[in-house]
């Protein structure tokens, strides 16, 4: 099925990070980790691999063949282990583009996610898969076009290094921006470069507060204010919304529910993201305002 070239849509596979979490407490928002697909001008752009690839990988399979491009932020485990479960990639006529920065170790993404699938972590390896995979090096500042779209992107403030991603098309931009370490004092200068005049920032929202990692229950009101630090981004770039993202595997529906009150009291152009959630980013108002 051909993709609209005149939409650009994001859509939530995926939300929660670090570890899967099932359970009748996590329903609302989703459990699985980190997906997260964008249709737009035509071409289909995923961001990470969790285990929210799996069921976007169901979900193509009424579709194929399929080409898509598939950047990874980095390797760890919540944004890589749904690959090994991406069903379309199984299937022969199938091309996918896969990006990623070498790691820490000077591993490619090609052998980091071949790794994970050798015994005995997994039985069928990489090799397996039938489709075509063209595994693409990239680098902090590498700006990758897309047919009309243009990805670019940046490195992240993380010890063991990430890549945030800037989507541009027609005038209208979106900003994946996750796994970061920020500071209370001040607006980190790479991201607010990244999310300068954007329609739409997803933003890394698992550590709430410190008191909310050690009871989330009792982590209400004021102390919720942890993501604060990326409102002030938000504000500082001029974004018009924000998609709170990889919510952290303590976090139940009720909290989150809590958490997203509290923010929209204040900030009514910001929210949770849940799965399945869809935005038009084409339908965005006005920047986002203290």
């Amino acid at each position: 099925m051909q993709i609209d070239p005149q939409t650009f849509t994001v859509k939530f596979w995926g939300v929660r990070g670090s570890v899967p979490t099932p359970g009748v407490e996590m329903v609302r928002y989703g459990g699985n980790t980190p997906c997260v697909e964008m249709q737009v001008a035509g071409q289909r752009i995923i961001f990470d691999g969790g285990t929210g690839l799996r069921l976007l990988g169901k979900h193509l399979r009424d579709e194929m063949p399929v080409e898509a491009h598939l950047f990874f932020t980095h390797t760890h485990w919540d944004r890589i282990q749904g690959f090994p479960f991406f069903a379309p990639a199984f299937v022969s006529g199938n091309c996918f583009y896969i990006y990623g920065a070498a790691g820490p170790n000077g591993a490619s993404i090609k052998q980091r996610l071949s790794d994970q699938m050798l015994r005995p972590n997994f039985p069928v390896p990489l090799q397996v898969m039938q489709a075509d995979l063209k595994f693409v090096d990239i680098v902090p500042g590498s700006v990758i076009p897309v047919e009309d779209v243009t990805v670019e992107a940046v490195s992240l403030n993380r010890p063991n290094g990430a890549l945030g991603y800037r989507v541009t098309w027609g005038g209208y931009s979106v900003v994946y921006a996750t796994d970061t370490e920020r500071s209370p004092d001040s607006v980190e200068q790479n991201l607010k470069y990244l999310a300068q005049d954007a329609d739409l920032l997803i933003y890394d929202a698992a550590y709430i507060s410190d008191h909310a990692l050690v009871d989330p229950e009792a982590a209400t009101g004021e102390q919720n204010h942890g993501w604060q630090s990326g409102i002030d981004l938000a504000i500082a770039a001029r974004v018009k919304q924000v998609i709170m993202f990889h919510h952290d595997p303590a976090h139940e529906d009720d909290f989150l529910d809590s958490i997203e009150q509290d923010v929209q009291s204040r900030y009514p152009n910001v929210k949770l993201a849940r799965e399945g959630m869809v935005l038009d980013v084409t339908r965005f108002g006005n920047n986002l305002s203290a």
